[in-house]
């Protein structure tokens, strides 16, 4: 069973070696896909042991987590995992993560902020972004507890069916969403974040819910 972790990445210089250090000894490879970094996060992250892949323009999040599922099919992965490169995540719960999908209890598994487990969520995310993001997420469709987690894993066949489309903020309840609405098995983990900044303001919330209706609208 072959486990690959996704890491997309723009500008994050400062903390890419340290989280790649923590997932790597957890799976079987990690991808890096630089989304057009200004920095050296490319060559810190290839130093580093992950295998890395680079945009020739910035492309946003979405963009880069469905560039580094393909190119983690191509490498044979059964399991893809995705995962934040800002050091928020916590790489010890890789293995919680993927556990329903080794013991073939689920197709997907989301992370949770919102299951117990202690995060410091900023008021604007836990007050604001959360509520929106659950009732956007509930009119299309999908009933997890956490509309916009980036830590995630599926298997191989999972990540055959669909392709992630918006670029942008809303790519995290796409994803959720179609895969709902789909044949899959979906179970939630519960994870731990730890905000380093506190960047996401209640604008962002608006643009993901906008992104969100004109994805919708186009279908």
């Amino acid at each position: 069973m072959k486990i690959i972790c996704v890491i997309p990445a723009w500008n994050e210089a400062k903390h890419i070696v340290r989280v790649i250090d923590k997932v790597k000894p957890l799976v079987n490879d990690v991808i890096v896909v630089d989304d057009h970094s200004t920095d050296n996060t490319s060559e810190l992250a290839k130093n580093a042991g992950a295998f890395v892949l680079r945009h020739p323009i910035n492309r946003g999040q979405g963009a880069s987590l469905q560039t580094g599922s393909d190119q983690a099919l191509k490498m044979g992965a059964d399991i893809i995992v995705h995962f934040d490169a800002d050091d928020q995540f916590a790489a010890t719960e890789i293995p919680e993560v993927i556990a329903p999908l080794l013991k073939q209890e689920a197709d997907v598994v989301f992370g949770s902020r919102f299951l117990g487990k202690k995060s410091n969520l900023p008021f604007s995310k836990k007050y604001l972004i959360l509520p929106l993001g659950r009732l956007i997420n509930h009119l299309l469709g999908a009933h997890t507890s956490d509309p916009q987690s980036g830590f995630r894993a599926y298997t191989k066949e999972v990540a055959h069916s669909f392709r992630i489309e918006n670029n942008e903020m809303a790519h995290c309840s796409e994803i959720l969403i179609k895969l709902s609405q789909g044949k899959w098995r979906i179970k939630e983990v519960p994870i731990t974040v730890t905000y380093h900044e506190y960047g996401q303001k209640f604008s962002g919330g608006l643009r993901i819910l906008k992104d969100l209706f004109i994805q919708k609208i186009r279908q």
